[in-house]
């Protein structure tokens, strides 16, 4: 059974194209897939707008995807490969309640993919890999927190590591990991060919 988390420094930098990527190289191990949203006070963690992922009681909320063809992050896991993939939504800094579940769903499963920075608080995957892009200067909390645990680094086709400017983000925490090109279209053979042997 393996558990592996893509996460990422900012909102829109490929984590969900990685994380497709990886469930389509890997399709053999029968992934369930989670994406984590957290929101608050109505307003969506995606992409800051008023959204309606909240839930009634603002706790937690866990949705199983079945639509192949809505174009959601959840949809792109399932036309992956996914064997099921799950929306789970809490309220910002309340992961901590949906723990017990989710927790339920890794035992239940062979393997489980998460795509989310926050969920390292409370597991260490087997394989944790960041997505990171040297032309955005945004860095999230979450993700200089756990920076140090990522087994790899996934940077936009074409983008270094060397070009990055973020003043918050020590050089140390970047070298000596494995670095691969983020491609829209498929896992390059080098990075599929690394994951599956961390994973065997």
């Amino acid at each position: 059974m393996a558990v592996v988390v893509v996460g990422g420094h900012t909102r829109n930098i490929g984590k969900t194209t990685l994380a497709a990527q990886i469930v389509a190289a890997t399709a053999y191990l029968h992934w369930t897939a989670m994406k984590i949203t957290q929101y608050g006070h109505g307003v969506c963690s995606a992409n800051g707008e008023a959204c309606d992922c909240a839930t009634d009681d603002h706790s937690v909320a866990i949705s199983e995807e079945r639509n192949r063809d809505s174009g959601t992050d959840t949809s792109r896991l399932l036309v992956a490969g996914a064997a099921r993939v799950l929306w789970v939504r809490t309220q910002q800094g309340q992961l901590a309640e949906a723990m017990p579940r989710l927790r339920q769903e890794i035992a239940a499963t062979q393997n489980t993919l998460f795509e989310s920075n926050s969920i390292l608080r409370f597991l260490r995957p087997d394989l944790y890999v960041a997505v990171l892009d040297p032309t955005n200067a945004d860095f999230k909390a979450s993700a200089l927190r756990y920076l140090d645990r990522a087994d790899a680094l996934f940077v936009p086709e074409g983008a270094t590591l060397a070009s990055a400017g973020w003043d918050n983000v020590s050089t140390r925490l970047l070298l000596n990991k494995p670095v691969f090109q983020l491609n829209e279209k498929a896992l390059a053979e080098s990075a599929s060919a690394w994951i599956m042997k961390q994973l065997s």
